[in-house]
This record gives structure tokens, C-alpha cells and sequence, in this order.
């Protein structure tokens, strides 16, 4: 963990050592996304900064040694009194129980205390595709809400790329022009069969490139204004750097509004409309799951059930008796 000041003020030096190497270890040895490490050690920061209140002093690495129940429950009271819901809740407690098993693995503190503690229960939600027609429209270049033409392709391949790869925002956001060297430069017609992907965690998985998606990427790369080079971001934004998250989803807002569609069509949504189209086309789980790289198939399991609403919406629609 970085020796921010915030840290240096809610955690005596020991600790400070320890979370250090706590942290390490978890982006060395278990290769956590950067997005996780960050929210941990965020997590850390303010579990130190509420045992600071309550100890009275700040924390040692011995008052790590056992915590209670007690301990837990008080924190998580406060986080939910300043509005975190139970998803938050969740991580905070995962967190703090990575950093305690961390040290009970070198003899310094027992788990037993939070092995106790149930997190919280979380809400059932599913994830929330559009149609296939709606799909159709968000990839189209003509229907990008953007005057300038190498911006509204630009718009169109990454929403091509996100529905026809099924890829989350960073991983589409993360791509080099170097991931769409044609195979052979001799023959321009043959395209790369498909791309290396870094997903979470830093595993890298491999997905079929649709002719779709080469060309709605080739078309961009060829109105885009600004030089591509191999090794760096193939997506550039309208003064040249790396586009960011932020301004596509906001075209992407400005796109549902004026095509109708409800607030749920988000980038991720055609990640989630990618794999249940696969799924409600005959596509088997197990390899849905490779290609979203989901580490557990309980994850990719979830669009069963979005699928079985649509059956049903589809019979209660057609059936004579329904």
C-alpha cells in the first residue's frame, strides 16, 4: 500500500509495514485488478480511521491480532449510516478479512472473530441487455449523435466491439492499434481471427473477431485524424489522447435519450446483451463463460434466468391459453 498521508495519519508504523506487504502480496501473488487494490486499500483506510475513534489511538498491528464481532459490527453500522448499501458493505468486510487471513498466515492474528461475520445479504438482481434490434441500432454509424464522422465511427466500433466481442469499457478502452495488425500485410482481406484480450485480474483470454467488428475498427482507424501508433491506445478522443471512460458513456446517454431506450442501456449493457443473444441462440454456458472471462460459472449463470424471463414474456405474449 502507498505511504499516503492518510494512511501514516490512521495507522502506527507496524501496521503501516504490514499493509504494505499485504498489499503486495495481493497484486504479486493473487494479481488483482487495479480497480480491486484500489478499493481495498480505501477500505483498509477507513476501517483504520474508525478504530482510531474507537481505540482511541492509531491502530497497531496487534489490535489486528483479534478482532471481534464487535468490532465489525460497529464499523459497518457507521458505513451504513452514511448511505453504503450492502454491496459495499460486502467488500469492506472482504477486505479487511484478506488483510487479517494475510497475517494469520504469518502467525500474527486469528480469523475467528470475522469468520463469525455473515456479510450482508445482497439484493437478487439480474443483468439487464437490450433487444437484438436496439443492439443493431447502437452499433450503426449512422445512428451516432456526433457532427463529426471520425467520432461517430469511432463511437460505432467501440459499440460493435462491446456487443460483438462481448468486452467490458476498460477492456475495449485498454486496446492498442498493435491488437489490429492484419495477418499478413501482403493480403489486406485476410483480418486477425480474433484478440487477446486483459480482463481482471490480469488474465488474458482470447475472443473471436466478427468481420463486423474488423470493419466497423478499420473504418475508424481510417477517418481518424490523429497518428495511430502500434504500441499505444487505439481509441483517441477528440484532442488526440486516449479517450476515457467518461466521454463515451456520456455519448452513450446522449444516444439511449434520443433512440428512446430506458437508462439501464449502458456500455456494460452490451457486454450482458452479447452473452444472453449467445445464450438464446443455442451458444452453451461453459463457453459463454470463457468468453466473458468470468472466473466462476455461477457468474455466467445469471443469464439463464434473463433468458428464461424471455421465454416467458414471449409465451405469455403468443400462447392462446396464456
Amino acid at each position: 500500500m502507498d505511504d499516503s498521508p492518510q494512511i501514516l495519519i490512521y495507522a502506527a508504523p507496524c501496521l503501516l509495514k504490514a499493509l504494505g506487504q499485504w498489499n503486495d502480496h495481493l497484486k504479486s501473488e493473487r494479481r488483482l485488478a487495479a480497480n480491486t487494490l484500489e478499493a481495498y486499500e480505501r477500505d483498509l483506510r477507513q476501517f483504520c480511521h474508525h478504530l482510531t475513534d474507537y481505540l482511541g489511538h492509531p491502530p497497531r498491528k496487534s489490535d489486528f491480532a483479534d478482532l471481534k464481532p464487535l468490532h465489525m459490527r460497529g464499523y459497518l453500522s457507521r458505513r451504513r449510516e452514511v448511505g453504503n448499501g450492502p454491496r459495499t458493505l460486502a467488500r469492506d468486510l472482504a477486505g479487511i478479512r484478506s488483510f487479517v487471513r494475510f497475517l494469520e498466515r504469518r502467525g500474527e492474528a486469528s480469523s475467528t472473530g470475522l469468520t463469525a461475520m455473515r456479510a450482508p445479504r445482497q439484493p437478487a438482481t439480474l443483468p439487464k441487455p437490450v433487444a437484438a434490434e436496439e443492439a443493431m441500432q447502437l452499433i450503426s454509424q449512422d445512428q451516432q449523435m456526433h457532427a463529426e464522422p471520425w467520432i461517430a465511427a469511432r463511437d460505432a466500433a467501440i459499440m460493435t466491439l462491446l456487443y460483438g466481442c462481448g468486452l467490458r469499457i476498460s477492456e475495449g478502452l485498454g486496446l492498442t492499434t498493435e491488437d489490429f495488425q492484419i495477418s499478413d500485410p501482403a493480403n489486406p482481406e485476410i483480418r486477425t481471427a480474433s484478440l487477446r484480450i486483459h480482463g481482471k485480474g490480469g488474465k488474458i483470454r482470447l475472443v473471436p473477431l466478427l468481420p463486423i467488428v474488423s470493419q466497423a475498427v478499420e473504418d475508424y482507424m481510417r477517418l481518424c485524424p490523429y497518428h495511430l501508433s502500434r504500441n499505444q491506445k487505439l481509441f483517441r478522443g477528440a484532442r488526440g489522447g486516449p479517450l476515457q471512460p467518461a466521454v463515451f458513456q456520456r455519448s452513450m446517454r446522449v444516444m439511449r435519450g434520443a433512440l428512446g431506450l430506458p437508462a439501464t442501456a449502458t456500455p456494460h449493457a452490451m457486454r450482458h446483451s452479447f452473452a444472453t443473444h449467445l445464450l438464446g441462440n443455442g451458444g452453451d454456458l461453459r463457453t459463454i463463460q470463457e468468453l466473458l472471462g468470468h472466473a466462476s460459472l455461477s457468474t455466467t449463470q445469471k443469464y439463464t434466468a434473463v433468458d428464461t424471463d424471455a421465454l416467458l414474456k414471449t409465451w405469455n405474449t403468443a400462447h392462446p391459453r396464456a
